[in-house]
């Protein structure tokens, strides 16, 4: 399995982290990373239900061993949830009066 997590799109939520615990973890700054050594998902089946609790769709899983596995997300995919808003592009503010 290639596990892959958007660290641009990563707001830290940590459901990843609280769905499968063996395979991720929160770095210093409290984004989502990998464990060391579960870089594949260690065979965890729960791996695609973390992905699938980020609110953002910040992580995606993809089997690799059979070649005819369908990725459960690719970059793109429209049903993923959208950014929120406050984390979008900043508003500009309206000039003085």
């Amino acid at each position: 399995m290639r596990i892959g997590i958007d660290k641009d799109t990563c707001i830290g939520a940590g459901q990843c982290a609280l769905t499968a615990p063996d395979v991720f973890t929160q770095d210093d700054d409290g984004y989502s990373t990998l464990r060391p050594g579960r870089e594949d998902g260690g065979g965890s089946a729960l791996v695609r239900e973390a992905a699938r609790a980020c609110p953002v769709g910040a992580i995606t899983a993809e089997e690799t061993e059979d070649a005819g596995a369908v990725p459960f997300r690719t970059p793109g995919d429209t049903s993923r949830v959208p950014r929120p808003a406050a984390l979008r592009a900043p508003v500009e503010k309206p000039p003085p009066v």
